[in-house]
């Protein structure tokens, strides 16, 4: 089999369920990965012939991917913010929003990177968000809080690779008191409503932990309740929130904070949906 077939393999056996666009990322993205060849190369050696292993690779992947397993899962890593990182059915693969609410948080308190943070971010899963603020303000001291042991794992393994101290602690954040005050307060909690359910996609609900994407039943702003409050009894004054939220459920949000904090403002992502809840106490 040359290359050039299994490029037409990847467009034949995946066009239900990705478009053709789509479908020519996923063959240079598991080229990379199989053949390691990057695009120039791949397109310059299209009537090679890959070896008997290579392509009973490719034809697995191609396989799990008609099952609509995340290509990111198969792959074992992603990368976010511009840097890589480990991801696995037990994490949430990170989102381009999530990017832009670091994008806010370095941008909006860049005069406070050389400083001694006391930072908390709830619900970490991979740790996308505790390794990357690590990396900005390194003078800070991180905390992470997951209920899942093997979410934290995978945090660990992350923080591990980049080389960055991030304290990961295993709680029901829900139903824990915290103990210390903090500078910033982040979170990209489980937000999605139970009720919408069936519009989430086979590849997200099926693959992705349903405990990370849901909020509890009948309570769809549990969490961001519960981070209003921690915002008013363990926020230091001038500290910081930052959360990503639900975008049919902004102004609700919004109206949490409006009596906790001196400054709180809903912000739009790049696709002008409400997106994020930011303030200052």
């Amino acid at each position: 089999m040359t290359i050039n077939q299994v490029k037409n393999l990847f467009s034949e056996e995946l066009q239900s369920l990705y478009t053709s666009a789509e479908c020519k990322e996923l063959f240079f993205i598991f080229c990379e990965k199989i053949l390691n060849l990057n695009k120039i190369d791949i397109c310059s050696q299209l009537e090679n012939s890959i070896s008997a292993e290579n392509e009973n690779e490719f034809l697995k992947i191609i396989s799990i991917l008609k099952e609509e397993k995340p290509y990111q899962q198969i792959l074992g890593e992603t990368y976010f913010y511009g840097n890589r990182f480990f991801v696995d059915e037990n994490v949430l693969i990170p989102r381009p929003e999530t990017e832009e609410l670091i994008e806010l948080i370095e941008s909006r308190l860049s005069h406070l990177k050389k400083e001694k943070l006391k930072i908390l971010d709830v619900g970490t899963g991979s740790g996308c968000i505790s390794i990357s603020l690590a990396k900005i303000f390194p003078n800070a001291e991180v905390s992470s809080i997951d209920i899942s042991e093997k979410a934290l794992n995978t945090a660990k393994k992350n923080a591990d690779f980049h080389k960055v101290k991030v304290n990961f602690i295993q709680k029901d954040y829900l139903n824990e008191k915290l103990d210390e005050i903090y500078d910033i307060i982040v979170s990209n909690p489980p937000y999605i409503d139970v009720l919408e359910k069936e519009e989430i996609s086979h590849s997200v609900k099926g693959f992705e932990p349903n405990i990370a994407l849901f909020a509890p039943e009948n309570r769809v702003l549990a969490f961001y309740e519960k981070i209003a409050q921690d915002s008013e009894n363990h926020l230091k004054k001038g500290g910081s929130v930052f959360l990503e939220i639900n975008q049919k459920l902004g102004k609700e949000t919004l109206q949490l904070f409006q009596d906790v904090l001196t400054k709180s403002e809903l912000v739009k992502d790049l696709s002008e949906n409400d997106r994020f809840v930011i303030g200052e106490k």
